[in-house]
């Protein structure tokens, strides 16, 4: 079995908040951009929405189900849930890293006003 890919992530990634949002079930463009702005604050434009939506419906993350009218919903597929499963695991090591190096990091001094300290 070919190893899960992962989606390249950054905090307000389309691609990975798309997965993020079908994996509670399938919605149509303007359904994702709400459950998303709600989850992660992050508002897509239709181009950042739907062009990320073609890169992972080419990809076989996500399928289109029949269109209701013009309305057109998608769902992950297996490969989108094991690609953000992937993705996950690799974000999960990256912030147990970091949280385990800024515990032991000292704390800069707090800067109050220009040039002076806490």
């Amino acid at each position: 079995m070919a190893e899960p890919r992962h989606v390249s992530v950054r905090e307000n990634d389309p691609p990975f908040l798309i997965l993020t949002s079908l994996i509670s079930g399938p919605k149509h463009g303007y359904a994702l951009m709400q459950d998303i702005e709600g989850f992660a604050g992050v508002r897509l434009g239709p181009g950042s929405l739907y062009g990320a939506i073609g890169r992972l419906e080419e990809r076989n993350l996500i399928e289109p189900l029949g269109a209701v009218s013009r309305i057109r919903p998608y769902q992950l597929t297996s490969a989108g849930r094991e690609a953000l499963e992937a993705t996950l695991a690799g974000l999960r090591t990256v912030v147990d890293e970091a949280t385990m190096r800024l515990a032991k990091a000292p704390r800069a001094p707090r800067v109050i006003a220009a040039g002076g300290f806490a």
